[in-house]
């Protein structure tokens, strides 16, 4: 590997080599950009969970059975907040948005053919809300959600103006589905715009110099590009592509690409003191930094490649488009990176322009003494951070997932706006009721529904059960289950899964022979609990594994990847429980999204290593010609700089994400920059040294010097 690698280095490093691989690249860039778009294939209504889930399995069922029947639902809320709602003024409302004939919806609910008794059922008990069920055409996607919501929201607020105090809101299922994608839309733009700006100015801070800046922008805006024409070449070849991948995916690609340009550089400049041509400075700079920064690429893209072994859907999803976007960074890192630092040559560094023979002037800053400190105070250094670590991992322990992500959205967003009047007015359980259907072996008559009917209100947690649907041969029927609590919580969660292991005997007191299926919002939810809790486990066993072969590959040692890996998981709990605080106490989140951890876990050990291995292998090229204390420290001083740039800017472009709107995304990104800092000042620079230094020790010479 190591003599392929050099033989590519070295090729780049040469004037004609420099040439053809720039070249290469844009040809590649614009023939790729003349396939299919990106935005062509991302799919808004991805099915996140596993075929296998109970809740997929009866939604199937139910498709099957009652193929007419299964439409994604909404609620229309009419809201008076200063007295009565009026129901004329909702029925003017409604025949407007019927009238209109938008295209997607199948059913609203006719109000106007309801008997008084009945109407009074949608009407909240303060009298000032009043509820409409809407139903979607089965198999739309978020984007057709959107259109509608749009469309009946224009049309229905422009006749609520022309009333005294009447609010409209569109919320259920499809209202905050439609909302999250369009959050997802705007936001896209804001934190691709962010992230570049954040980079631009940190590099030009850091380094004071605006062509250290641009180069790197360059080289990670043609492989940005090649990324995404590739990922929409997947997408042609039928990969389902998730909103929320891309976005995560355009992270991680601005992030590596900028470290490994910094790690190359970095060393570059070195070796510009040393040797006059650029193409020498080059080509010896790529033989000391191109397999560290390519093994860290590996770790990476290993990391990724272990998602396929997931079984929910969304982490699956990661692997093929993030490894594919792995790849190409690998790729740039000893190709597309080297050539265009090489084509500048010192000019890059301007104003502070290497000059050849300077070598022993380069200045390292504060690292120079904290590298002497930690080589000399190891215990003090490394005892010091681990306890902070230790201390900040055991607020893990109060851990707690949150599932009511529309709470998490922002305040004026219509289908929150609309959710909260509802929850506060209603059985809760309206906002998204749990549908059960039961197939059974003979015809079910008016009996036996009473019987499962009664079954189930006898349950606190129920507010009512409806028939909605009975098959031509009434062996199935499907019932609207509405509980008395919030949908999206960890109370109806655990209700629904005891309502699943409970039902063969609801069946049998019910005096049913057949199978009770449960389908929903909250059918889901605790399938993903499940699920997730599973893919934790094996990502987590997983990741550490191939990461610690890659690390024997690299250091050609056995202690040292134990405990770089070691250092590596410590530091992942550390800002996890660390996280955990600092977003309740600063942000007001009190629980976490299920997939926050395992986000974090990904890309916290995937980049955290990087630091590690960068360290490490020039600690291990040092220790070729000096005593282990002496590389130690050299390998620190001449690391730490770029290291710890590298690490602010890693941080700030994961901390872009913050600019999202959606809580999730807001939450990882603030935990893997809190993590990222945690690596690159602690880790790398304290504790894996006094590992290093405990571990690693001088090899005994023979008196007679063999």
């Amino acid at each position: 590997m190591r003599k392929l690698l050099f033989s590519i280095t070295d090729w780049v490093s040469t004037k004609r080599g420099m040439w053809m691989t720039i070249i290469a690249w844009l040809v590649l860039m614009v023939g790729l950009s003349a396939g299919p778009r990106l935005g062509d294939y991302k799919i808004s209504n991805f099915q996140s969970l596993p075929d296998e889930a109970q809740s997929i399995i009866a939604e199937k069922k139910t498709e099957e059975i009652f193929p007419n029947e299964q439409g994604t639902p909404g609620i229309l809320v009419f809201h008076n907040e200063n007295g009565n709602i009026n129901t004329d003024e909702v029925t003017q409302i409604l025949n407007g948005i019927v009238e209109e004939d938008i295209k997607g919806i199948e059913t609203i609910l006719d109000i106007s053919a309801l008997p008084p008794q009945a109407l009074t059922g949608f009407i909240s008990d303060d009298g000032t809300t009043m509820i409409v069920p809407m139903e979607l055409e089965q198999g739309l996607g978020n984007s057709e959600f959107a259109k509608i919501n749009d469309k009946a929201s224009e049309i229905g607020n422009k006749i609520a103006d022309q009333f005294e105090n009447m609010s409209f809101y569109i919320t259920g299922p499809a209202g905050i589905a439609g909302d999250t994608l369009k959050l997802f839309e705007q936001a896209d733009v804001v934190l691709l715009l962010a992230t570049i700006g954040i980079i631009l100015v940190l590099l030009i801070a850091i380094y004071r110099s605006p062509l250290l800046a641009f180069i790197p922008l360059l080289a990670t805006g043609i492989v940005y590009q090649v990324v995404n024409q590739s990922v929409a070449l997947l997408g042609a070849g039928g990969l389902e592509i998730n909103n929320s991948t891309t976005s995560i995916m355009s992270i991680l690609l601005f992030a590596a690409v900028i470290d490994y340009s910094l790690f190359v550089f970095s060393r570059y400049r070195e070796e510009l003191n040393k040797v006059e041509s650029k193409y020498e400075a080059m080509k010896l700079a790529m033989r000391a930094t191109g397999e560290p920064v390519f093994f860290a690429g590996g770790t990476v893209l290993a990391a990724m490649l272990v998602l396929f072994f997931a079984n929910f859907r969304d982490y699956q999803n990661f692997a093929p488009i993030f490894g594919l976007a792995m790849f190409f960074i690998m790729l740039a890192s000893i190709t597309l990176v080297p050539a265009l630092f090489t084509l500048f040559g010192r000019k890059a560094f301007w104003p502070k322009v290497p000059k050849y023979g300077q070598g022993k002037e380069i200045k390292h800053g504060i690292w120079g003494p904290i590298a002497k400190f930690v080589v000399n105070k190891p215990g003090i250094s490394g005892g010091i951070v681990g306890i902070f670590l230790f201390i900040t991992a055991l607020n893990v322990f109060n851990l707690d997932f949150e599932f009511d992500t529309v709470k998490k959205f922002p305040e004026d967003l219509p289908s929150r706006v609309g959710y909260e009047i509802v929850e506060a007015r209603y059985d809760k359980g309206e906002l998204a009721p749990a549908t059960l259907l039961i197939e059974s072996d003979k015809a079910l008559v008016e009996k036996d529904v009473t019987a499962i009917t009664g079954k189930l209100k006898e349950y606190n947690e129920i507010a009512s059960v409806r028939l909605t649907a009975q098959s031509e041969d009434s062996k199935a029927i499907k019932l609207s289950v509405v509980l008395a609590m919030n949908p999206y919580s960890t109370e109806a969660m655990d209700m629904i899964h005891d309502l699943r292991e409970e039902s063969p005997n609801l069946l049998k007191d019910a005096s049913i022979s057949g199978e009770a299926y449960f389908s929903g919002v909250t059918a889901k939810l605790v399938d993903e609990r499940d699920v997730n809790t599973k893919d934790i486990f094996t990502i987590v066993a997983l990741e550490t594994l191939l990461i610690l072969i890659l690390l024997f590959a690299l250091t050609r040692s056995i202690k040292m990847p134990i405990y770089m890996m070691a250092t590596i998981l410590l530091s992942y709990v550390s800002a996890l429980g660390l996280g955990i605080f600092l977003v309740d106490f600063l942000f007001g989140y009190e629980a976490l999204s299920t997939r926050v951890p395992v986000y974090a876990f990904i890309f916290l050990v995937a980049l955290g290593i990087d630091y590690n291995i960068i360290l490490a292998s020039r600690f291990i090229e040092e220790r070729k010609t000096h005593r282990v204390k002496d590389a130690l420290e050299m390998a620190i001083r001449n690391t730490g700089g770029v290291i710890s740039s590298a690490g602010i800017i890693l941080a700030a472009t994961f901390a872009a994400l913050t600019t999202m709107p959606i809580a999730d995304l807001f939450v990882f990104g603030f935990m893997v920059a809190i993590g990222i800092l945690i690596d690159t000042f602690l880790v790398r620079g304290m504790l894996l040294p006094a590992l290093i230094l405990l571990f690693e020790k001088d090899k005994q010479v023979s008196r007679n010097g063999q």
